[in-house]
């Protein structure tokens, strides 16, 4: 499947509000930093956190990320993006959206970075599992509509 760039925001839209959403809201309550060392009690609800880490991950995507993605899909001879790359993308969101998180606020008190890692990271392998199989069946033209779900 050759994405298209409509495509590829749909796509990322769709992942992180109907994939990464309700995962973060199962896996938030889990996370290292809601828990106090000494006696185990709740030490802070990082709900804040996971979910303006998630939107920082969506409009950073979608204003930033993906424009750079496309331009350098187009480059490539076969003009694809494979899978692995979209694994790999992690990396400089994460490190940005880490950045941002700290400069807006929530996280300065609550989060730590291995938080915000042990977070990001299984929620982006969930989506980019979704990618792989589920998405293709649950919306069979979506490969050859290029990555398009909604219209």
């Amino acid at each position: 499947m050759i994405p298209t760039f409509i495509g590829r925001l749909q796509t990322r839209f769709f992942l992180v509000v109907f994939v990464a959403l309700p995962w973060t809201l199962i896996v938030t309550p889990f996370l290292p930093g809601n828990r106090d060392a000494a006696d185990g009690s709740v030490a802070a609800d990082l709900y804040p956190v996971t979910l303006t880490a998630l939107a920082i991950i969506l409009v950073l995507g979608l204003v930033l990320w993906e424009p750079i993605y496309y331009f350098l899909q187009i480059c490539r001879w076969e003009k694809d993006w494979p899978a692995m790359f979209f694994m790999i993308e992690l990396i400089p969101e994460a490190i940005l959206a880490w950045y941002v998180l700290k400069w807006i606020g929530p996280a300065s008190d609550v989060a730590t970075f291995s938080t915000f890692l042990w977070h990001i990271i299984p929620t982006w392998i969930i989506m980019w599992l979704f990618v792989l199989g589920p998405i293709k069946v649950l919306f069979i033209r979506w490969r050859f509509n290029g990555g398009r779900i909604f219209f």
